[in-house]
């Protein structure tokens, strides 16, 4: 290329690994000469620094509020106690600052407490019985000892609530103790609390109009990836394709967020080689990454991981950064980050920006069936039900077997310490939205068709419908870009509003 011979002219050698690497040589040809000035040897070092780098920092309008970058370690059984410890104290202190657990005391102590005495005490759901007449008791856990806590299904509004109490997550109850003579103490239950986000969170709205587009379980890769829909997507994004209105928005699309999945993956589930159109991930990877550099440069794309990404299944997974996704590193407008983080964008002189909490999903499917609410109302045909349910709990994962996970000693990373504004999933190939307490919920759909897999496991997706955001009032349009066949007579009519279209919108 004649950037190779520019740079030998100026003096300036290239380390062998760039001399094949298009998408470098791209990147030095498109580069401010400025850059080279002293420079006796080129590497990728030195591309990551003074190209990209400074590209992503030009106008930076977004700022990473958490993504996880600790380097594993090897792990053991002392390890999951600490982390156990730290969920605890992590998730106690929001209990504790309600006025009824200001003086909540631990088990140990309550054990000593009187007959009939008030008690306020926080615990982990050790186990979870019903008795023959059918009231619930929880056995709760906290570092000193256990204790059962007997609800009444005659307390009809804390049954209900105790019911969706699941194993592992960190409750709080208040009572009367029952502690007569040669029985074991246990507490009767007047009042159910969980750790919840508080509802004084402002309904934060930008002062311009710009737009966020949310992408969910690409799975660049699979046989049935949905490449006319997409490719659809990028002539919109490129002002292209759709009505007068659709580009217009599409001129003022800012930020793109990817909920994961981005790839098919190799290996994931048993027989999927018979799902594969390109059964090398690298190679998937790298047709992700061309298709991402049809984006206008001047939006930002944020990117997790998700289970069918390369790296590790255990959350939070780290950004993807290993060399089968080398592709994606080098396009200037794209972010990795873990799964999950929170990244603040629409940042300006005279407003603080949008805080997005982006989770892949692992675990959604684990409470759709087993809440019995969220199960009776359309398990994961109801992802709103489900983010709403992990935020109250304040936590993305709050039983021990509903996502697989790293038992960090210091802290628990999937505690909701932060509030978002958004609160963003994939995984369950739905789209959705929902709204609790003034933060947004958004479940993303995805962009394949049905595979056996999918059947096998109950999902029952909704592809190639876009969720976008206006950030100035806070709405939420959905664009569908899959053609679906017409509906038969007394159903109800496609909605042709939000389709895109050459026409004019109606």
């Amino acid at each position: 290329m004649a950037i190779i011979d520019s740079l030998l002219d100026k003096g300036i050698l290239l380390s062998p690994e760039l001399i094949e690497d298009k998408e470098s040589l791209d990147l030095l040809e498109s580069a401010d000469p400025s850059i080279f000035e002293g420079v006796d040897v080129i590497d990728h070092d030195f591309i990551k620094k003074n190209i990209i780098e400074r590209k992503r920092e030009e106008h930076k309008d977004y700022e990473i509020i958490f993504s996880y970058e600790k380097k594993p370690k090897k792990i053991s059984l002392n390890d999951f106690v600490s982390y156990f410890n730290r969920r605890f104290e992590g998730l106690s202190k929001y209990l504790r600052q309600r006025v009824e657990f200001q003086g909540a005391t631990s088990i140990a102590r309550i054990k000593s407490k009187n007959d009939r005495d008030r008690v306020a005490l926080i615990g982990l759901v050790y186990e979870k019985n019903f008795t023959k007449k059918n009231n619930l008791i929880l056995t709760l856990e906290d570092p000193t000892g256990t204790i059962n806590v007997i609800v009444s299904q005659d307390r009809e509004e804390v049954y209900a609530a105790a019911k969706e109490a699941m194993l592992d997550e960190v409750i709080g109850i208040e009572g009367s103790i029952s502690n007569k003579d040669g029985s074991s103490p246990a507490i009767f239950a007047n009042q159910f609390f969980v750790p919840d986000v508080p509802s004084v969170k402002e309904l934060k709205k930008g002062p311009v109009e710009e737009y966020a587009i949310f992408l969910g379980d690409l799975h660049f890769g699979s046989n049935v990836f949905l490449k006319k829909p997409f490719e659809d997507f990028l002539a919109w994004i490129s002002g292209e394709k759709g009505s007068a209105e659709q580009k217009r928005i599409a001129s003022k699309v800012k930020y793109i967020l990817c909920t994961g999945d981005l790839v098919e993956g190799v290996g994931v589930y048993p027989g999927q080689e018979e799902d594969l159109e390109i059964n090398d991930i690298k190679e998937q990877y790298d047709l992700f990454a061309e298709y991402l550099k049809k984006i206008p440069n001047h939006i930002r794309i944020f990117i997790i991981p998700g289970n069918h990404d390369a790296g590790r299944l255990s959350e939070p997974q780290q950004p993807i950064r290993h060399e089968y996704a080398k592709s994606l590193q080098t396009i200037p407008n794209v972010v990795l980050l873990s799964n999950p983080s929170i990244v603040r964008i629409g940042i300006r002189e005279d407003f603080p920006g949008f805080d997005v909490l982006i989770y892949h999903g692992y675990s959604m499917i684990y409470y759709a069936n087993n809440i019995e609410s969220i199960r009776n109302a359309g398990g994961q045909k109801r992802p709103d039900l489900i983010m709403k349910y992990l935020l109250q709990r304040r936590h993305l994962a709050p039983s021990h077997t509903s996502n697989l996970y790293i038992p960090d000693t210091d802290e628990d990373p999937m505690i909701l310490k932060h509030i978002p504004d958004f609160f963003v999933t994939g995984h369950i190939h739905r789209v959705s939205v929902g709204q609790y307490k003034n933060i947004t919920l958004l479940n993303c759909s995805c962009w394949t068709d049905v595979t056996e897999d999918q059947e096998k496991r109950g999902l029952e997706p909704q592809p190639g419908k876009l969720p976008i955001v206006n950030l100035k009032t806070r709405e939420v349009k959905i664009i569908n870009l899959l053609k679906e066949p017409k509906k038969k007579e007394g159903e109800d009519a496609d909605d042709k509003e939000n389709e895109l279209n050459e026409g004019k919108s109606e």
